[in-house]
């Protein structure tokens, strides 16, 4: 049998197996013209709707946040080198703003190496438990066993061990970040249908094409689920590891504001930790709309979601 028959009768029977379940989920539900409409996708206008309607509620929120912020900092309910007030803390923004860019950018660059090789190194690491129940046993144990430990009491041994430079802020990163990415790609490998399967052994597919064309593609939203996970956590990896013996970074612009009791300072630098977070989880959210927009929780339409 060829290698275009093998790729046209795996891509053909993936396909009959997503009508068939596409039609199961239809049973009794939308009218053909409602899906036909659902499957031309929505208008401009209603993508605005459901976003102004997934955002309010957050705005609301946060805006009740800030007037109470606001309330208490201003009557000095709380003394202010406790909490500052909004004005303070947009002043040490906008005064100290080359400085905390500057720290941030560096911030942003741990992160994102700390991220990406937690995310290529839990995808092998999936794969490979996956596919071996050696390494499974082998790896899985270590895996968990990392993961308990306390980040924090293990940064004081990263930076003997690898000095104080970018290294250990990026292995703490990865450390942080490395789990969920494992779990998800585990999850994500194992729920492929076993009909797929069957059907691909049949058609005389070898692992790898199994892999690339049906065990990969479906494992894509649980493993982009654990990649949303690892972004928000590899900010904190790397802000854990400027903690210690660090000159630079927002980490250590935090352990500076608080030894000065600078609660201004202080504020800022978590709002721009916290937008950072926000940034690259907004990102990834953008890839996941890019790679899997035929998934189920890409059609709901709302975004920002981690299921």
């Amino acid at each position: 049998m060829s290698e275009q028959t093998v790729e046209r009768g795996i891509t053909s029977g993936a396909a009959d197996a997503g009508a068939a379940s596409a039609a199961r989920a239809g049973a009794g539900g939308p009218t053909a013209s409602t899906g036909a409409a659902r499957r031309s996708g929505p208008t401009p206008g209603a993508r605005l709707g459901r976003l102004a309607d997934a955002a309010w509620r957050p705005t609301l929120v946060l805006l009740v946040i800030f007037a109470v912020w606001w309330f208490v900092a201003d009557r000095e309910y709380i003394a202010n080198y406790l909490i500052p007030t909004p004005a303070q803390v947009w002043e040490k923004l906008t005064s100290e703003w080359d400085f905390l860019l500057e720290n941030s950018l560096i911030t942003l660059y741990e992160t994102v190496l700390g991220f990406a090789l937690a995310g290529a190194i839990g995808i092998a690491s999936a794969v490979l438990i996956t596919y071996s129940p050696t390494m499974e046993r082998s790896i899985y144990p270590i895996v968990l066993f990392a993961q308990v430990i306390p980040k924090i009491a293990i940064a004081p041994l990263l930076a003997v061990l690898l000095g104080t430079g970018l290294a250990p802020k990026v292995v703490l990163a990865v450390l942080i970040a490395f789990f969920p990415v494992v779990v998800s790609g585990v999850t994500g490998l194992r729920s492929t249908d076993p009909e797929l399967l069957d059907l691909s052994a049949t058609m005389g597919a070898g692992p790898w094409k199994t892999f690339r064309k049906i065990r990969f593609p479906n494992a894509l939203p649980h493993l982009m689920s654990g990649l949303k996970v690892a972004v928000t956590l590899a900010v904190t990896g790397a802000v854990v590891g400027e903690f210690v013996g660090a000159s630079e970074g927002l980490g250590y612009v935090l352990l500076l504001a608080s030894g000065n009791l600078d609660s201004a300072l202080l504020f800022a630098d978590l709002i721009l930790m916290s937008i950072i977070g926000i940034v690259l989880f907004v990102l990834v959210e953008i890839a996941e709309a890019l790679l899997i927009p035929w998934h189920a929780s890409r059609r709901s339409g709302i975004p920002l979601t981690t299921s």
